[in-house]
């Protein structure tokens, strides 16, 4: 640990360094009943991560967690689609500077009626709330550890699968539905079932009416959610249930936070995703008149199996956010444990300082 604090210290020193610019007004072209708006998401990180075994070092990095450009716009009042690329983990160990952008993001929404619209493209996988999160708003750092356990074994990229989907609201849109088809896992010739996943969500004041869901509103909406979704391909199984909350207190604070459940089965068809029961829980308190947001996170790996109890592991959390300008130009400060329950594994620590720059 004390040949850590050296480098940490130095770390904060240079990345606080940086200037922080005012971000512009958005760009918006506009032709008749066309308009196109252009947006980006950086997020540079310092890390500094403790091996879980042998010595116990800690590896050190800077990096850009992401690096997005994104496109959307509208074509009349029903046609809207939105496009965005990505270079995530850009100078991440083992260091590569020029790994080269990726699609993140590419689909063409049709909405018939608010009731029933049509999506196509590469797209979030509508399986849990914290999937559906924008990364520029999330309570914590990033998002949950038991929240990608399904993503090498489905062949997703960041969450994300090409497919369609329909979705739309009810009850004075209060009630989302999203449902899908996906690629899924794709075997050598191709035969094997699809992917189909949904998502239902019940919000009982402010509505979500985005690509996106929000994790923090820093007390500019009321939020009060509950929802429940699927994920499935062949025999594999998964399954979610969270609570969300974001109530402004105080004029200008917030008190935030979701508890999220995932239950994941991959039986014969992903036998490397073993059976589990795990659990996200996030809180935060935006205290309006400082721009500062300190917050708690706790994760909970359990596997059914006693052959796999050996790996469950807990993770403790605990940071704050510090906004410049809302979720434009923010730091953030996040220090986590991690703790297996097994006795191959060591508990370790990272300490991770990021500076966010979102416009969109």
């Amino acid at each position: 640990m004390k040949k850590c604090w050296p480098a940490f210290v130095g770390g904060c020193v240079w990345m606080a360094g940086l200037v922080p610019v005012r971000a512009p007004a958005q760009l918006v072209i506009r032709n008749e009943d066309a308009a196109v708006k252009f947006g980006v998401l950086g997020q540079v990180w310092g890390d500094w991560n403790q091996q879980a075994t042998g010595s116990q070092n800690y590896q050190q990095n800077f990096y850009l967690r992401r690096i997005r450009l994104m496109v959307g716009g509208e074509i009349g009042k029903n046609i809207s689609f939105f496009f965005e690329t990505d270079d995530p983990r850009l100078g991440a160990n083992p260091k590569s500077l020029n790994s080269g952008f990726l699609v993140q993001d590419a689909l063409l929404e049709w909405k018939a009626d608010p009731r029933f619209s049509v999506v196509g493209g590469l797209m979030l996988v509508p399986f849990s709330r914290n999937t559906l999160q924008s990364p520029a708003s999330y309570y914590s750092l990033d998002i949950g550890t038991v929240t990608a356990v399904n993503n090498i074994a489905t062949q997703s990229s960041g969450l994300r699968d090409v497919g369609f989907e329909a979705k739309g609201f009810f009850l004075k849109d209060k009630l989302l539905y999203r449902v899908g088809t996906y690629s899924g896992h794709r075997e050598a010739d191709g035969h094997n079932s699809l992917r189909t996943a949904g998502y239902l969500q019940y919000d009982f004041f402010d509505a979500e009416k985005g690509y996106t869901l929000v994790g923090t509103a820093l007390g500019k909406q009321k939020i009060l959610a509950v929802d429940a979704g699927f994920d499935t391909q062949g025999s594999y199984r998964a399954l979610s249930a969270n609570v969300a909350a974001d109530i402004p207190v105080r004029q200008g604070d917030e008190i935030g936070g979701q508890v999220q459940y995932f239950h994941y089965d991959g039986r014969q068809k992903f036998p490397t995703i073993a059976k589990q029961n795990d659990y996200l829980v996030e809180a935060a308190y935006y205290l309006g008149r400082v721009k500062v947001q300190p917050f708690v996170r706790y994760e909970s790996q359990n596997f059914v199996e006693a052959a796999d109890q050996a790996r469950d592991i807990g993770r403790y959390g605990t940071g704050a956010n510090y906004y410049i300008r809302g979720q434009n130009l923010k730091w953030t400060f996040q220090y986590l444990r991690a703790i297996p329950r097994g006795p191959a594994l060591k508990p370790c620590n990272e300490f991770t300082l990021q500076f966010q720059l979102f416009y969109y």
